[in-house]
C-alpha cells in the first residue's frame, strides 16, 4: 500500500494536479485575446472556403465547367453546433460547477454541470459532425485537392472553436490581482 503524499486531497478527481502556468499580471487578459483570436481564425477559415466555393470555375484559359461540389446548409451544421456549445459552456457560472453552495440552490450545481456537459456534447457533436462529412462528402468521393479543402476548413473550424472555447474557461478561471473574495 502506498502512503499518499503531502499535498493529496481526496475530493479531487484526477491523481496529478493541473500545472500552475504563471503568465505575469496580465495572464487573464492573454487568454481571453487568444480565445478572441482563435474564434476568428475559425470563422476565418470556414468562411473562405464558402466564398471560395461560390465562386469556383475552371481556370483561365480552359473551357467552363461545373464545379463538382459545393459548400452547403450541411457544411454549415458542424460549425453552428460548435458554435452554439461554445457560448453554452461560456455563459455557465464557474462558482456553480466547481461546488460552492453559497448560491443558496442546492441543485444549481447538478444543473451547471448538467449544461456543461451539453455544451461539451453540441461542440464533440459538431467536430464529429465535421469529420464525417469531410470523409463522405470530400475524401471517399475522390474530388481534387481544391475541393477537399471545403472538408478540412469545416474540420480546422470546430477543432479551433473547442480550443478557443478551452482557452476562454481557464482564462476566465483565472482570479486577477484586482479580485476580492469576500466571504462572511
Amino acid at each position: 500500500m502506498a502512503v499518499p503524499r503531502h499535498n493529496y486531497d481526496p475530493r479531487r478527481v484526477c491523481i496529478n494536479p493541473f500545472p500552475n502556468i504563471t503568465l505575469g499580471k496580465h495572464r487573464r487578459t492573454i487568454g481571453i485575446y487568444l480565445a478572441g483570436g482563435l474564434f476568428a481564425l475559425a470563422n476565418w477559415t470556414f468562411f473562405d472556403a464558402a466564398i471560395l466555393s461560390a465562386h469556383a470555375h475552371a481556370p483561365y484559359g480552359e473551357p467552363d465547367w461545373e464545379p463538382p461540389v459545393h459548400v452547403t446548409f450541411l457544411d454549415w451544421l458542424p460549425g453552428l453546433s460548435s458554435l452554439l456549445g461554445m457560448l453554452v459552456i461560456n455563459l455557465i457560472d464557474k462558482d456553480r460547477v466547481q461546488g460552492h453552495e453559497d448560491f443558496g440552490d442546492s441543485r444549481a450545481v447538478w444543473r451547471a454541470r448538467l449544461f456543461l456537459f451539453i455544451g461539451f456534447a453540441l461542440m464533440a457533436g459538431g467536430l464529429a459532425g465535421s469529420v464525417s462529412i469531410l470523409v463522405l462528402k470530400y475524401i471517399l468521393a475522390h474530388y481534387p485537392e481544391q475541393f477537399t479543402y471545403y472538408g478540412y476548413a469545416n474540420v480546422s473550424q470546430n477543432v479551433a472553436l473547442m480550443l478557443s472555447a478551452i482557452v476562454l474557461w481557464i482564462s476566465q478561471s483565472v482570479s486577477t490581482e484586482y479580485e476580492y473574495t469576500l466571504s462572511i
